[in-house]
């Protein structure tokens, strides 16, 4: 059975994620190993890691997943930018390993500056480079997204494209399907029939055996908005029926969802996911 969960605080130490999703009522977890807006990481001691492991253990989770940073950007014009970026994903590959989670997912950024091809160019040699003598057992997930702007991944072809060259790379698991992000770039779900052409052109483009985790948020953009703007679940445009939808589907009901909703009224959104699993 999948397992639904949350992203959760790591505030006072990553050792407390896997309790705080406990007291969420969550199977599963995500969570960020460093602060998502920059500075170093946290140093992963055995004492952090065996303290963290004896958390998962006793909270009774088997897996758990880690977001990278939000300010990562492959696709940057930015040399620099490109480097950290690359840097910082390995990292957090290496760690993920150390402390055993299933995946790490990034969003691959904005092109800004230049050309869309230039930016997908971009974010296929950084797989190379981030994946290159990775022998670990975290997986990397590319998210898609919202396509505010000039970001990278609103389209399943985009994304297709990015990671065509890290497909049979050891380390590379697949994507992270964001039904907020999928919506606000025209993907509509809310209808059975809409549902199925989805997952139709996403098996097309991307390959549905890529298909390895999905973010469940409803959206406060309404369709091919463009926005990434979460909303609990039943109160967006999306709704509880349309999410249902997709999330029922065999190949939905197959891998993990994590909400990325605000805490307050988080409890609601798990118990909604829940039912809608229970419909499967």
């Amino acid at each position: 059975m999948n397992a639904i969960g949350a992203h959760v605080s790591i505030a006072g130490g990553i050792v407390n994620a896997p309790i705080r999703a406990l007291q969420e009522d969550c199977e599963t977890f995500q969570c960020f190993t460093r602060s998502p807006q920059g500075g170093p990481a946290p140093q992963l001691t055995d004492e952090v890691i065996a303290e963290f492991k004896k958390n998962m253990r006793h909270a009774g989770f088997g897996r758990f997943v880690i977001h990278a940073p939000y300010y990562i950007n492959l696709a940057s014009p930015n040399p620099a930018t490109r480097h950290a970026s690359r840097r910082i994903i390995r990292e957090e590959l290496e760690r993920g390993s150390l402390l055993g989670a299933q995946f790490v997912m990034f969003h691959p950024g904005s092109h800004t500056g230049r050309a869309l091809e230039e930016g997908i160019e971009a974010v296929q040699k950084g797989l190379e480079d981030i994946l290159r003598d990775y022998t670990g057992s975290c997986e990397l997930l590319v998210e898609i997204s919202a396509g505010a702007g000039q970001v990278l991944g609103d389209t399943f072809q985009e994304n297709a494209d990015m990671i065509r060259p890290a497909i049979e790379v050891q380390g590379f698991g697949g994507i992270c399907f964001d039904t907020c992000h999928a919506f606000a770039s025209g993907y509509d779900f809310r209808t059975p029939d809409g549902a199925a052409r989805v997952l139709e052109e996403f098996d097309r483009t991307i390959g549905l055996k890529r298909l390895r985790l999905s973010h469940v948020n409803d959206s406060k953009t309404d369709l091919g908005g463009h926005k990434d703007r979460h909303d609990h679940i039943g109160n967006g445009f999306i709704g509880t029926t349309g999410l249902a939808n997709i999330l029922t589907t065999p190949e939905f009901s197959r891998i993990d969802w994590i909400l990325e909703t605000e805490s307050e009224g988080r409890d609601r959104d798990i118990a909604a996911l829940k039912h809608i699993r229970s419909m499967q």
